[in-house]
C-alpha cells in the first residue's frame, strides 16, 4: 500500500499567505470539504473552490476543524495527544447507532422471543470468531469452522485453534461487561485468544518484550507502522484502562461508542503483543460496547465487514497517524463499519424469519401439528427446508438453543419418529438428516 502523503506543515503554509488571501480562505473555510472529512492526501486530488489553491483550501479546512477538535488523555509515541472531532457526519452515525444498537432485536413480525434471540447470538459469535481469525491468517473455511464450533469438537490445526479461541474469548467477554477493565483482564483476554497459536507459547498473555514488531502490508511487505517501544507498554496499558473506565463526568466527554472504537484503535497503534493484536482490539471493542449498554452489538460481526475492505481500515489508521494524531478518520471508518454490521444483522434476521415463517405456514395448516412442535423444532425445520441434506447433531442442537442434552436429543428423536429427520450413526453418535422431500412430508402430515 502506498502511504498517504502527509499534510504540509501548517506554520509554513501560513508564512506565504497575505492577509487578503487569508480572508478569502476563511470565507470558505469548511471542516467537511465536499461533504467529507478528507485527509490532505485525498483533498489534493480534488478540485478546490473557485479562486483557491490546494494549499489555501487545506488552510481553511485546518482552521475550520481546529474549533471542533478535542484532546484525548491518550498519546502517540512522540507524546502528542490524540484528538477527535465530532462533525455532522459523525453525529449522524452516532444517532443511528444509538437508535439501532441499544433497543430490541426485532423481525418483521415484532420483537423476537428469547429462543430466537439466543440463536442469533450464537450465530453471531461464530461469525465473529471465524472472520476475526481469518483477518489474521486463519485459513479454515467458514463451513468447517462453524461445524467445529457448533458440534464442540476439538480444533485440528492452528487455523481452527485461532477460531476456537476467539469464540471462547467472545463468550468470556460477555461475563466481564460489568467489571472495571484492568491490564490483567487484557492480558487474560490475549492469552485466551492466542493459546496454542503462537510461535513462542510464552508470548500468550504477556506484553511484547522486543521492539522488532512492525505493522506491514501483507500484500507487498511495505512498512506501515512502527509501534511505541516495548518499555513504555505497561504505562500505556494502565492509561488505556483508565480511559476505558471513564464515566460521563469525565472531560472531554467521549461518547461511549467512540470510546469503544478508540480502545480498538489504541491496541492496534500500541501493538502491545507479539501477535494477536487485531483479535484483542476487536474483542475489547465488543467489551466496551456491551459495558455501555449496546447489547445488540453482541449479535453483529464487525470483522465480517472489515474483511471485505481491509485497505480502507489500514488507510483510516494511516490518516490518523499522519495528520496530527486526529483519530476522526478512524472513528468515521469504524462508525460506518458498525452501521453496516447492524444492517447485516437486520438482513440476517429477516432471512431467518422468512425461513421460520415458511415452516410455520406449513405447520399451521393442521391443528394437530401446531401443538406438536416447539420453537426449536420449528427453527430446525425452517433451516432444513432451505438447506436439504444438512446434518443435525444432538450436541449442535443443544449449543444452538442453550438447552440440556436430553432436551436436544428428544427434539431430534421426535422429528425422526415423525419421518421429518432421518437418523444414521457416525462413530458413537447419531446424526440426523432432513430428507429431500421434507416439504412434501410436512404437507402430508398437515393433511393427515
Amino acid at each position: 500500500m502506498r502511504p498517504p502523503e502527509k499534510p504540509p506543515e501548517f506554520p509554513e503554509l501560513l508564512k506565504g499567505i497575505s492577509s487578503e488571501r487569508l480572508a478569502a480562505v476563511l470565507h470558505q473555510a469548511n471542516p467537511l470539504p465536499n461533504g467529507s472529512y478528507l485527509h490532505w492526501d485525498e483533498l489534493r486530488r480534488r478540485t478546490p473552490p473557485e479562486d483557491l489553491s490546494d494549499h489555501e483550501w487545506w488552510i481553511g479546512v485546518v482552521i475550520a476543524r481546529s474549533a471542533l477538535l478535542q484532546r484525548l488523555p491518550l498519546f502517540d509515541k512522540h507524546g502528542v495527544a490524540f484528538q477527535f472531532a465530532t462533525p455532522a457526519t459523525l453525529a449522524i452515525d452516532l444517532h443511528h447507532i444509538d437508535r439501532d444498537a441499544a433497543g430490541q432485536l426485532r423481525s418483521s413480525a415484532g420483537a423476537l422471543g428469547a429462543g430466537d434471540s439466543h440463536r442469533y447470538l450464537i450465530s453471531s459469535l461464530i461469525e465473529e470468531a471465524i472472520t476475526s481469525s481469518q483477518l489474521e491468517g486463519a485459513a479454515t473455511t467458514r463451513k468447517v469452522a462453524a461445524d467445529m464450533l457448533r458440534s464442540g469438537r476439538k480444533p485440528r490445526d492452528r487455523g481452527e485453534r485461532m477460531i476456537f479461541n476467539n469464540y471462547v474469548a467472545m463468550d468470556h467477554l460477555r461475563r466481564l461487561k460489568n467489571q472495571t477493565l484492568t491490564p490483567g483482564h487484557i492480558l487474560d483476554l490475549h492469552r485466551i485468544l492466542t493459546e496454542d497459536t503462537l510461535e513462542d507459547p510464552r508470548d500468550a498473555g504477556r506484553l511484547r518484550t522486543r521492539d522488532d514488531v512492525y505493522v506491514e502490508d501483507t500484500r507487498d511487505g511495505s512498512l506501515l507502522h512502527v509501534p511505541p517501544p516495548h518499555a513504555e507498554l505497561p504505562a500505556r496499558m494502565e492509561r488505556l484502562c483508565e480511559f476505558a473506565n471513564l464515566d460521563e463526568s469525565a472531560r472531554p466527554f467521549v461518547h461511549p461508542v467512540l470510546r469503544a472504537i478508540l480502545l480498538h484503535f489504541m491496541i492496534g497503534y500500541d501493538h502491545p503483543f507479539a501477535d494477536g493484536n487485531g483479535r484483542t482490539a476487536r474483542a475489547l471493542f465488543y467489551w466496551s460496547m456491551a459495558r455501555s449498554g449496546y447489547w445488540l452489538m453482541e449479535h453483529t460481526s464487525i470483522s465480517h465487514i472489515l474483511r471485505k475492505s481491509p485497505a480502507k481500515y489500514i488507510r483510516a489508521c494511516l490518516h490518523t497517524e499522519t495528520d496530527n494524531a486526529d483519530t476522526t478518520y478512524f472513528l468515521l471508518h469504524q462508525l460506518e463499519t458498525i452501521r453496516r454490521a447492524i444492517g447485516a444483522l437486520h438482513d440476517y434476521v429477516a432471512e431467518k424469519t422468512h425461513e421460520q415463517q415458511q415452516a410455520e405456514r406449513l405447520l399451521a395448516r393442521s391443528p394437530r401439528l401446531r401443538s406438536m412442535f416447539n420453537h426449536r423444532q420449528v427453527a430446525l425445520l425452517g433451516h432444513a427446508l432451505r438447506r436439504s441434506g444438512e446434518p443435525y447433531r444432538v450436541d449442535t442442537h443443544r449449543r444452538t438453543h442453550d438447552v440440556v442434552y436430553q432436551t436436544a436429543r428428544q427434539d431430534l428423536l421426535d422429528l425422526n419418529a415423525l419421518g421429518l429427520l432421518e437418523k444414521t450413526r457416525q462413530g458413537n453418535a447419531y446424526v440426523f438428516f432432513a430428507p429431500d422431500d421434507l416439504r412434501d412430508r410436512l404437507e402430508r402430515l398437515a393433511q393427515s
